[in-house]
């Protein structure tokens, strides 16, 4: 793929969305695409994260140690936090057919923010939202437990 398609495909993500044509243009050209066989393990729960991937073709399953599973099909992005946090991959994502990923790596993504402010704000606030929803949820949920 040329790094036009990279682009492309990194706009579908909408977090990444956010960025901007510029930083995305940037996360393109220093990002690494890996190719996946079926039954590839593309990373183990508990793993170090210091990558998020954007699936360029194919699917994964990605499940979390409780059984709790999800397929990440094209334009998906893995592993979101491990993007601006150091932490520990709180799930496993397998290959379930030919597969190819963008890997974007922590230290790139933070690069790219560093050098577009206004592009890390959108983020930022993004984050701010979807945790305001999460937080509200849980209450939502909690409410109707106790009822």
């Amino acid at each position: 793929m040329s790094i036009d398609d990279d682009v492309a495909l990194l706009e579908r993500v909408p977090t990444l969305r956010l960025l901007g044509d510029a930083s995305l243009r940037m996360l393109a050209i220093g990002s690494e695409q890996r190719d996946f066989v079926r039954g590839d393990t593309l990373f183990n729960l508990g793993d170090a994260a210091d990558a998020g991937f954007v699936v360029q073709r194919g699917a994964f399953r990605v499940e979390d140690g409780a059984g709790a599973e999800m397929i990440a099909g094209p334009g998906a992005l893995i592993g979101e936090l491990a993007l601006v946090v150091p932490m520990k991959r709180p799930s496993s994502a397998i290959a379930l057919e030919h597969s190819s990923v963008i890997r974007v790596a922590r230290s790139l993504f933070q690069r790219v923010l560093e050098s577009d402010p206004a592009a890390a704000v959108r983020l930022r606030d993004e984050f701010a939202v979807r945790s305001s929803q999460i937080a509200s949820d849980i209450l939502m949920a909690g409410a109707k437990l106790t009822s």
